[in-house]
């Protein structure tokens, strides 16, 4: 989340006329992530969320992520739902940018996932990807594997500039990515985009998980990989076999990984390194002048990826092969 467009309060305060949500009391803008533009609204019937979609969101795709977010409360998935404007719409333009507002999750995301944390978003990653199974609409990842050479295009030129010998690194990992790719995977509706800041707690207790833009259909252990890089790597670079051990056995409980997605699971969580490393590194190339956002370090996926291109198997990850349910 972060803020690249400002909203002037006159013009959100006549945009807040289209909803049924009382009037504007306050808002400010919450300056966290890099991809979309986000306030938190306070008006006299409650607490919102308010979303100017950006750069990678296209308009087209709201409806699939607005709706997902509606189909998965409806199956016992704690996530935002889309408030309807007075035309029975969930979507309206604001700032010249498509808009939509949602209902305020209670809790904290956490700054320092522990054992608990992890176990948690396994486990609620595992119902989602259950909630997700009879969704009717299909929307194919965009930033999946044969998206990441169009990336690395963008940045392909200037990577050198930010590490030595980064293109090349990349270049080599891209040839080994696309040519070994699984094909044969379960698929399903993913979040794609599970960091510890989309997730919300009270205590160790997980409340919500929200922040869906990037959901789509894709292979469902590639949504686990990326969550083994996202809450199992310690502020030293370090990975805790333990959080992952915790995070496995807890989606396990709920949906046991097949043979073959234990096998490529490593694999997967290469590829996931590698999607963020080339995001974060055109982001961190091209930041808006005047943006209120600090871009993430791409160079950490660096790091993450060179510990998964060293990863055997499940092992590693703290598990034994062939069932990962504790």
């Amino acid at each position: 989340m972060a803020v690249y467009t400002d909203v002037a309060a006159e013009d959100l305060a006549e945009f807040l006329k289209r909803y049924d949500i009382g009037e504007l009391l306050s808002y400010k803008g919450i300056a966290e992530g890099v991809e979309n533009s986000n306030f938190l609204l306070h008006t006299s019937q409650g607490a919102y969320i308010l979303t100017l979609y950006e750069k990678r969101v296209a308009e087209d795709d709201l409806p699939y992520f607005l709706s997902l977010m509606a189909h998965l409360a409806e199956r016992g998935v704690s996530c935002p739902q889309p408030a309807r404007n007075r035309s029975g719409e969930v979507t309206s333009r604001l700032a010249n940018r498509p808009a939509a507002i949602i209902n305020f999750l209670e809790g904290v995301w956490p700054r320092r996932p522990n054992v608990a944390h992890c176990a948690g978003v396994g486990e609620a990653l595992a119902k989602m990807h259950l909630a997700g199974r009879d969704f009717p609409m299909v929307r194919e990842n965009p930033l999946s594997v044969g998206g990441w050479r169009p990336l690395f295009d963008l940045a392909a030129a200037r990577a050198d500039g930010v590490q030595a010998g980064l293109h090349d690194f990349i270049a080599r990992e891209l040839d080994h990515l696309e040519a070994c790719w699984p094909s044969d995977l379960p698929v399903g509706v993913i979040h794609a985009d599970l960091f510890p800041d989309n997730v919300f707690f009270l205590g160790d207790r997980l409340s919500g998980l929200i922040d869906f833009p990037f959901a789509c259909n894709d292979i469902l252990a590639y949504d686990v990989a990326i969550c083994l890089n996202a809450w199992c790597f310690e502020p030293d670079h370090s990975f805790n076999v333990t959080k992952a051990r915790a995070l496995l056995n807890a989606y396990g409980r709920e949906r046991p990984l097949s043979a073959a997605e234990e096998a490529a699971l490593p694999l997967l969580a290469r590829g996931a390194a590698m999607r963020f490393l080339l995001t974060r590194l055109v982001d961190f190339l091209n930041v808006p002048e005047g943006a209120l956002v600090q871009p993430k370090d791409p160079l950490e996926y660096v790091r993450k990826l060179r510990f998964q291109q060293n990863v055997a198997n499940l092992r590693d990850y703290g598990i034994t092969p062939a069932g990962c349910a504790a």
